[in-house]
């Protein structure tokens, strides 16, 4: 293995991996649930955006996980999300499972729109990306 320069090619393999990259993202922490008596509803004001720009979104899992939540059945779509490996939260925040990866646009319609719940995070000093496991919960 004498010759081989890691960082060179980690360098290029972080550079394909943000070609890949063609979905835009936010990763966000919402905010704390508040009682809202207008609208007799719970909502999350004020979203912190840790994260905004490219990003790559696709399903790790073919099939769907059914499960009951409340009253209502929900299916788990189960996604990895790739950021820039470069990318840091804003304020050096770390991200947890409970956060949120928004899909603010793709060249694929069906994932726009969609919002993921951040399940794990994966940080690693030899990867090509940093890689988020998310779910859909819809």
């Amino acid at each position: 293995m004498s010759g081989i320069d890691v960082g060179v090619l980690l360098r290029d393999g972080r550079l394909a991996h943000e070609a890949l990259m063609v979905d835009a993202v936010r990763l966000v922490r919402p905010g704390a649930e508040v009682y809202d008596p207008a609208t007799g509803a719970t909502v999350q004001p004020d979203p912190q955006v840790l994260y905004a720009g490219p990003g790559r979104v696709k399903p790790i899992q073919a099939e769907d996980v059914g499960v009951q939540a409340g009253q209502r059945q929900v299916v788990l779509r189960r996604y990895e999300i790739a950021l820039p490996w470069s990318a840091l939260p804003v304020g050096g925040e770390r991200v947890v499972p409970g956060g949120q990866v928004e899909v603010v646009a793709s060249p694929d319609a069906r994932l726009a729109g969609l919002t993921l719940w951040v399940t794990s995070v994966g940080e690693s000093a030899t990867a090509t990306a940093w890689r988020i496991s998310g779910e859909d919960r819809s």
